[in-house]
């Protein structure tokens, strides 16, 4: 009687491990992304804290459509 865990049509095992080649190119490819990534997330922070320090400066009426008159929660 076959054993389950072997099967008389299954091919042997390969020998070989995959090339290395491929390897090294996958993980370039996804150091170079991270970079990309990294640097495009700082440009970005970097602009919205310009845009946020501009706007501070540039803040003429803190309470712009505020007025002191309007009761706050009486309904």
């Amino acid at each position: 009687m076959e054993d389950y865990l072997e099967s008389s049509s299954s091919p042997e095992p390969a020998s070989g491990s995959p090339a290395p080649g491929g390897w090294l190119k996958m993980g370039a490819i996804a150091a170079g992304s991270l970079l990309a990534g990294g640097l495009l997330a700082a440009w970005w922070y970097r602009n919205t804290l310009q845009k946020l320090q501009q706007a501070e400066e540039n803040g003429q009426n803190p309470h712009f459509g505020i007025r002191d008159d309007d009761p706050a929660d009486e309904t």
